[in-house]
């Protein structure tokens, strides 16, 4: 695996640092790959909502200054709870934005914020606003980038489902270049019963595109990946035996030592 970090980590440092900077200091904390995060990129972004754009010179400028890193985008985008234009401004500058920054394998992380009552029986209850997810998968494909998705308030298997039932709308490609961002503690959050490690390790690799980890103690956020409330060195032996090796993000909450927490988080995983 290639251990991460995610910029919304830095809320506390933004305001006082550019995007280059904080990359820097996660790349001497032992940081190769870096997931740049819509509301959190500083000079490399402008508007917000709908209005959200990359700022493609500045991010150019990140990119450029750290050819030894892999880079990811992630943005949030209701595509599961709206229909969303596979042609629209917004998305065409996400994928854009995702293939400057991506090098030899584009990848766009989208988060649908949406809140989901309940998690889904079967393929049959997948709100039909979600389908409107093939057409976004084939876009991307078309421009040779990788796209997953999350939504927290969604177990894994729910989301695999969704996978699977896109996959078999569209071409084999566009299908194959569709997958998850596994986040087992967002579930453990949400679904205090249920076993997310189990969820994921049920999952077919080429369905894993990137992970998150975080934990929980007592079911409040810690500071760092460490023991608590998600087994993480099972989580990271359950990708490890699949044969995983792309991204590992540390989604750590912002705090004002957290560099010095983020490398402790890769320090814990690498015991």
């Amino acid at each position: 695996m290639i251990y991460g970090a995610i910029t919304n980590s830095w809320r506390e440092q933004l305001p006082s640092h550019s995007i280059k900077e904080l990359v820097g200091a996660a790349v001497k904390k032992g940081a190769r790959h870096i997931e740049l995060r819509q509301t959190c990129l500083g000079e490399c972004e402008e508007g917000s909502g709908p209005d959200w754009r990359p700022n493609m010179e500045q991010l150019q400028q990140v990119a450029d200054a750290y050819p030894e890193l892999t880079f990811d985008l992630a943005m949030a985008l209701p595509c599961l709870s709206q229909k969303i234009d596979p042609k629209g401004d917004m998305f065409q500058a996400a994928l854009a934005g995702a293939k400057l920054v991506g090098g030899s394998q584009p990848h766009l992380r989208v988060v649908d914020p949406a809140p989901f009552e309940s998690p889904w029986n079967s393929q049959g209850d997948i709100p039909e606003e979600a389908l409107g997810l093939a057409g976004l998968a084939t876009e991307a494909a078309s421009q040779g980038v990788v796209m997953s998705m999350e939504n927290s308030s969604l177990p894994i298997r729910n989301m695999a489902m969704l996978v699977e039932k896109v996959r078999s709308m569209v071409s084999e490609t566009a299908g194959l270049g569709l997958g998850l961002c596994p986040d087992p503690t967002n579930q453990l959050r949400r679904f205090p019963d249920s076993d997310p490690l189990a969820e994921l390790d049920a999952l077919p690799l080429d369905m894993i595109k990137i992970v998150h980890f975080k934990q929980l103690r007592r079911g409040e956020t810690f500071t760092s990946v460490d023991e608590g409330d998600l087994d993480c060195l099972r989580m990271r032996d359950i990708l490890d035996a699949k044969g995983y090796a792309g991204a590992a993000i540390m989604e750590i909450p912002s705090h004002s030592e957290v560099f010095d927490n983020l490398e402790s988080s890769f320090q814990y995983l690498d015991s």
